[in-house]
């Protein structure tokens, strides 16, 4: 029994995920997530009380969190280490994109929350940064005055650095492959992460 409990509960996640990644939260219904997961709208209110707000909540933030520890293994495989600083930036930047092609559904839901904000409730929206974006920053930020104490960079607020940084290396490519969904060629995303890099440096190289 227990084993179909949690076979249902995964169902309708799955359902939810992708509902909510192509119709958005305001136009989804719960009938359509459970048609997507094919069960009834009863069984989606035996495990999820309070319907699609809450599931939507889960998913983004259990998402938030498997990109948090992907990102937090690209710091540290990446940057545990710096021999040469622009160079491995630049690997570090390749690392760091690569969640764009490996979790469409999460980056689906990220591009429907970016597009109804407006509409989401506050509380939500904070949870998924508390869950994801922010604790990378700061895990980010950590590592640069890291890099700043062996005098490497020169900063006086290493996760402002680390938010400067990231959205040099991927903003652009963020903004042109609409988070992952039309993917760049290797070479362009190659070539706009070396001239991140290199921009940053020009800003935060000790002088």
């Amino acid at each position: 029994m227990a084993g179909r409990m949690v076979e249902k509960r995964e169902s309708i996640m799955r359902g939810a995920r992708t509902v909510f990644g192509r119709d958005g939260y305001t136009r989804t219904s719960v009938d359509a997530i459970a048609k997507e997961a094919g069960v009834s709208t009863r069984t989606i209110y035996n495990h999820f009380e309070n319907g699609k707000a809450e599931l939507f909540r889960i998913i983004v933030e259990e998402g938030a969190v498997q990109i948090h520890d992907a990102q937090l293994d690209v710091i540290d495989r990446w940057l545990r280490k710096v021999t040469d600083l622009e160079d491995d930036l630049v690997d570090f930047g390749r690392a760091w994109v690569e969640p764009l092609g490996t979790f469409p559904d999460h980056f689906a839901l990220v591009r429907q929350l970016r597009a109804e904000v407006g509409h989401l409730p506050p509380e939500l929206l904070k949870a998924w940064e508390e869950a994801g974006p922010l604790r990378v920053e700061r895990a980010l930020g950590e590592r640069f005055q890291g890099l700043a104490d062996d005098g490497m960079l020169r900063t006086d607020d290493p996760r402002q650095a680390a938010v400067h940084f990231l959205q040099l290396i991927s903003g652009e490519i963020i903004d042109r492959s609409y988070y992952g969904a039309l993917p760049l060629p290797p070479e362009e995303v190659s070539s706009l992460i070396r001239s991140g890099v290199r921009a940053f440096l020009r800003g935060y190289l000790p002088r």
